[in-house]
């Protein structure tokens, strides 16, 4: 899993402005950092091998969507996809996941109550096997806190016969980054 950016201060406030208060723009420096983090993830989610690079964003509630007036993961990886294009991938945003049945905020929940809010709430929709088919698969979101959004987004793929080659988000907290070879951006969770 690969994070553009530790979930802190300035980045902190440029994600909850763009998601929470409607701050559209931020979408595009947003999607440059997500861009970043994909294309750290090197081979496993790079353009080598001549197959179509997919963002699937983890989709968020309808409510949500309503309240907020857009879907803040689907407009940052569209901004991502538009970067990782101009840098010559072959890459493309496909809503392939889709909420089964509701489940609660999980603000304020604990990485428990996370995981069993979320427990086969995500599914792929009808048609969105061919959506992808023959493309390298990178999951996406915002943020992630405990990652039990993205470990139920994986889980829904596999239950569909596919399989995301990794994940990548904006923001992720400063703890989850792992010292790896010098590469700090590769947050250890997933």
């Amino acid at each position: 899993m690969y994070a553009g950016a530790r979930y802190e201060d300035a980045v902190r406030e440029v994600v909850l402005a763009h998601k929470e208060r409607g701050a559209l723009p931020l979408a595009g420096p947003l999607g440059t950092a997500l861009a970043a983090a994909v294309a750290r993830g090197g081979r496993a989610v790079g353009a080598a091998g001549g197959a179509e690079l997919v963002l699937v964003p983890v989709p968020s509630a309808r409510r949500a969507v309503r309240a907020r007036g857009h879907d803040p993961a689907r407009r940052i990886a569209l901004a991502a996809s538009g970067r990782l294009r101009g840098a010559g991938a072959a890459a493309r945003v496909a809503p392939v996941l889709r909420l089964r049945r509701a489940v609660a905020d999980q603000a304020g929940l604990g990485a428990r109550e996370r995981r069993e809010n979320l427990a086969g709430a995500l599914e792929v929709r009808p048609g969105g096997v061919a959506l992808v088919a023959g493309a390298r698969i990178v999951l996406v979101d915002d943020v992630i806190t405990t990652g039990a959004t993205l470990a139920e987004a994986a889980r829904a793929l596999r239950a569909a016969g596919l399989r995301a080659e990794a994940a990548a988000v904006v923001a992720a907290p400063a703890g989850s980054f792992a010292p790896n070879g010098g590469n700090p951006d590769r947050a250890k969770i997933l």
